[in-house]
């Protein structure tokens, strides 16, 4: 009656995951789909839920622990199950776990599965959360009482968040009520009690003292960060792409006057308020048109099957900085959609990533990426391609500046686009085409009326 739950298969391509935080305890019951582990992936923090209800037996891994999939991640104790036992391998394979996204039974009609409750302190009694809310957020919550509360609702990053706060979730939630915690609602609780809050069942401490970063001289001489998860997928890859497609690099500096103007224009108005459309969004349908007519920048090497395979769609990847690291998204069949519906998809998925609840489908494929180094103020770059794809476009700052206008010097509006592509695929003079295509939509916009 024991029953073991491997790693699942996560995403395209991840082989292994790392364990973050365990959810449950050996002899905790478990309801069906009740959140079991939070596990990073090299792309992504995945909730696993159980697909089994009975008790946990064994934890097979510890927190910080990296796993390959398909390796045992926990057993359980399951009423009416027969133990597991060796199968051969065509027989295992018949029983291999599904993907992680929809594996499991459906849950029951009762509802939401029962979250585990949380213990504090020793005997299980009663609690009433409107007292926790009526209470004053400098009083002292008393050491004697022991509670089970249920686990509050919020995401992966939201809980680490609230971890580097010192904020305890249960507290928060006696605030915001039965609903899935925010980053805001935990900032906010912060701000009221202190950077440094109280755990239930603990007073709180003295309000913490901002404090300086410490000195370069009163610092250890060196500190050591394990590579992992995201950092470690990022290296991997680059150290592939960078020794195995040969680089080129090309810039161009173009006059971006007329797009700003048209981005102004398009601010006031009223029937597109909703909608908050910058220049990374003429970028984007820059690109997706530049790509129709170079071909050899919408495609990849296959080493394998001897063959160049060209990309008759743009799945146009968006390189996005989060606290966990660079991941870049994709906005799946670009080419299609217009200069609004680019501007919603990539604010969409800039806020995905910011909340690091970038799923890992989302961040595979992709045949093209653009970097949007010029949020940081920088104006070039020599961007290194993703593997998999031919090209990357880095896109500067905007920055007034004097510029030939009409046979004059004026104070224009200048942007330096970065091009990298794979030497293998594409050719100086195709390069060089495709910069300018995407150069003169910026430059006039209403050459895109004439692109196809």
């Amino acid at each position: 009656m024991i029953a073991e739950f491997r790693l699942p298969d996560l995403g395209e391509g991840l082989t292994e995951a790392e364990v973050v935080t365990w959810l449950v305890s050996p002899g905790d019951t478990v309801a069906l789909n009740q959140t079991l582990a939070e596990v990073e992936t090299a792309k992504a923090v995945v909730e696993l839920p159980s697909p089994y209800e009975g008790t946990v037996s064994t934890l097979h891994a510890e927190a910080g622990q990296t796993i390959a999939v398909g390796a045992p991640l926990i057993a359980f104790d399951v009423v009416g199950e027969e133990d597991d036992a060796p199968v051969s391998g065509s027989e295992s394979a018949e029983k291999a776990q599904p993907n992680l996204v929809g594996y499991g039974a459906a849950p029951s009609s009762a509802g939401r599965p029962a979250r585990r409750a949380r213990r504090i302190g020793g005997t299980p009694v009663a609690v009433d959360t409107a007292v926790l809310e009526a209470a004053p957020h400098d009083a002292t919550p008393s050491a004697a009482v022991d509670a089970v509360i249920e686990r509050p609702r919020s995401t992966p990053p939201v809980r680490a968040h609230a971890k580097r706060l010192g904020i305890d979730l249960v507290l928060v939630a006696a605030e915001v009520g039965d609903r899935v915690i925010t980053r805001s609602d935990v900032d906010a609780y912060a701000e009221r009690v202190g950077s440094h809050g109280v755990t239930a069942g603990e007073a709180p401490s003295a309000p913490a003292v901002p404090s300086s970063p410490a000195a370069l001289g009163e610092q250890e001489r060196e500190t050591r960060i394990p590579i992992r998860g995201v950092r470690k997928h990022t290296a991997a890859a680059m150290v592939q792409s960078a020794f195995t497609a040969p680089h080129v690099t090309v810039f161009h500096t173009v006059d971006v006057t007329a797009t700003m103007d048209l981005l102004a224009g398009l601010r006031d108005d009223r029937s597109l308020s909703a909608h908050r459309i910058g220049p990374l969004a003429v970028v984007a349908k820059a690109v997706c048109l530049a790509l129709g007519r170079n071909p050899g920048l919408n495609s990849r090497w296959d080493e394998a099957a001897g063959e160049i395979v060209q990309h008759n769609y743009v799945d146009l990847g968006i390189a996005a900085a989060t606290d966990r690291g660079l991941i870049v998204p994709m906005v799946r069949d670009a080419e299609r959609l217009t200069l609004v519906g680019l501007a919603d998809a990539v604010r969409s998925l800039a806020e995905v990533a910011r909340s690091g609840k970038t799923s890992p489908a989302e961040l595979a494929g992709g045949t093209f990426s653009i970097s949007n180094i010029g949020v940081f103020g920088v104006d070039a770059g020599t961007p290194i391609l993703p593997p998999g794809q031919s090209g990357i476009l880095a896109v500067g700052a905007v920055r007034r500046q004097p510029w030939e206008h009409q046979g004059e010097i004026a104070l224009r509006q200048l942007m330096t686009l970065s091009l990298s592509f794979d030497h293998r695929l594409v050719d100086g003079a195709e390069g060089a085409r495709f910069l300018k295509d995407v150069a003169d939509v910026l430059q006039e916009p209403g050459r895109a009326m004439l692109l196809r």
